[in-house]
């Protein structure tokens, strides 16, 4: 049906302008007869209900047929297509067109589609969280990383933090350092149904993991979740996940440690909110004022992220998990120990004692050979083979002492001579020992004291009057013969 001002178009081409009919209809793309039709009437012709599409109506039904026939048996990347559709049909002797299917099918998907509802967000009243791959340049070499997103729904303000892993304990983390650097705690936080919150589902109810339900009762959140395969649900935060990947992460940040850019990037996000003007004219920071007054306040601790894991030390004084081995002080070999994995530390409890190690990265080994000294005093081969990795780890005097000895001696005389002075480094520390060997190498004369050497010794009065020579070996042989006697 046309429009009104389209009528208005023909009858003024045809009856003021002087042109033909057939000229009228090719320029309006319209027929010769529906320009007589309107040069006879003014109005245009209204169609009383929907116009009636005989072909849809007879291919309809088979269609819908086909789209249940064949819903098991597609996947996203094989899904079903008008064309398909159209080929199946010919098979089966409709005539129908390519387009008339296409039509059909658009038109159901529209139907079916769902319809979007426009939020409000109040001050204070909820916040998005989700993680995003992101890569990133440590050291000089390129790699995966991740990023961990908090964002406030009504001022827009945005917290980001990265990560070397997608694990409970960064997703924990995330939230510590987020709600600390927005200074509160928004009432309600949105995420995904993933797995550091939610331990299963079952239809509308989801069961939290521990360690998730601790968070959300420590800083007195409610946690909320999107509907499964429904992302667009947390669309704020889906979509400043990758703007601020495109804005403030190209080109690839770069820096010696991970730590050094996520402190940039965030510097960065703050920076450039300070100016950021939202659709209502207003910039984040100043709505950011006005939310701020609204969120809970932060707990008077912080919660503590740290995953417990119960572990074993193994003959090798070494403990596995997340696919790394690390190794801990030898004395712990064959004992039951207690693992407290942060985010970049480890802390291990045993026998009273504790050592924190650096959280290293999937399928390495983390060995520390300053944890085998007492073994490597007694094994001059086995201190021989790992003395390079032994030697970074101690002070420089011990590597100037073993340069030396080797140009000597050769390295299995080093070794002996190195395994002697490990054994007296374990008793008087590594750090005095270390003093010594550099006053011997540079030619200075050094004193040793020891706790079992007293300097001096009080007398008694009564005792001071008499003197007392000192002993010598031969002495004793004097007593042996008498006793032969």
């Amino acid at each position: 049906m046309l429009r009104m001002a389209q009528v208005h178009v023909i009858r003024h081409k045809v009856l003021v302008e002087g042109l033909s009919i057939r000229r009228v209809a090719h320029e309006m793309g319209v027929s010769r007869n529906t320009v007589s039709k309107y040069l006879k009437q003014s109005q245009p012709t209204r169609r009383e209900g929907p116009r009636r599409r005989p072909v849809v109506e007879r291919v309809g039904p088979r269609i819908d047929e086909l789209l249940v026939e064949w819903s098991g048996r597609t996947t996203p990347k094989q899904r079903i297509t008008g064309t398909r559709i159209h080929r199946q049909l010919r098979e089966e002797g409709c005539e129908v067109g390519t387009t008339t299917v296409r039509m059909y099918l658009r038109e159901k998907h529209r139907q079916a589609a769902e319809v979007y509802i426009p939020l409000v967000y109040h001050p204070g009243d909820a916040a998005q969280v989700d993680f995003f791959e992101v890569t990133v340049d440590e050291q000089g070499v390129r790699r995966k990383a991740w990023k961990f997103l908090m964002r406030l729904m009504y001022s827009e303000r945005d917290f980001v933090w990265l990560y070397d892993r997608c694990d409970q304990v960064s997703f924990l983390d995330g939230h510590v350092r987020g709600f600390a650097h927005l200074g509160g705690v928004p009432q309600r936080m949105v995420y995904d149904n993933l797995t550091a919150a939610v331990k299963r589902r079952v239809k509308a109810q989801r069961e939290l993991t521990d360690r998730f339900r601790a968070l959300s009762s420590h800083y007195l959140f409610e946690p909320c979740f999107a509907r499964p395969g429904e992302g667009h649900d947390k669309g704020g935060v889906e979509a400043r996940g990758k703007g601020i990947r495109l804005a403030h992460m190209t080109p690839i940040p770069a820096a010696d440690r991970l730590t050094d850019i996520a402190a940039s990037v965030l510097a960065e996000v703050d920076e450039l909110a300070m100016n950021r003007v939202g659709r209502d004219g207003r910039t984040v920071m100043s709505k950011f004022a006005e939310e701020a007054a609204h969120l809970r306040p932060l707990p008077p601790m912080r919660f503590d992220v740290r995953r417990v894991v119960p572990v074993t030390v193994s003959r090798q004084a070494l403990i596995r998990f997340d696919g790394v081995e690390y190794s801990v002080p030898s004395e712990w070999a064959r004992l039951d120990a207690t693992a407290y994995i942060g985010v970049d530390t480890i802390d291990i409890h045993c026998l009273g004692a504790q050592v924190t190690l650096e959280r290293a990265r999937t399928g390495k080994r983390h060995v520390k050979y300053r944890h085998y000294l007492n073994e490597l005093s007694r094994k001059p081969q086995a201190l021989r083979q790992v003395a390079g990795e032994l030697l970074d780890e101690l002070e420089p005097a011990y590597r100037r002492l073993w340069d030396v000895l080797s140009d000597a001696h050769g390295q299995l005389e080093a070794a002996r001579v190195l395994a002697k002075i490990l054994a007296a480094t374990t008793t008087c520390g590594e750090d005095k020992i270390a003093r010594w060997l550099d006053q011997a190498l540079d030619g200075r004369a050094f004193v040793t004291q020891t706790a079992s050497h007293p300097q001096g010794v009080e007398v008694p009065a009564a005792l001071a009057c008499y003197a007392i020579a000192a002993g010598c070996a031969a002495d004793y042989d004097v007593l042996l013969k008498k006793v032969a006697r």
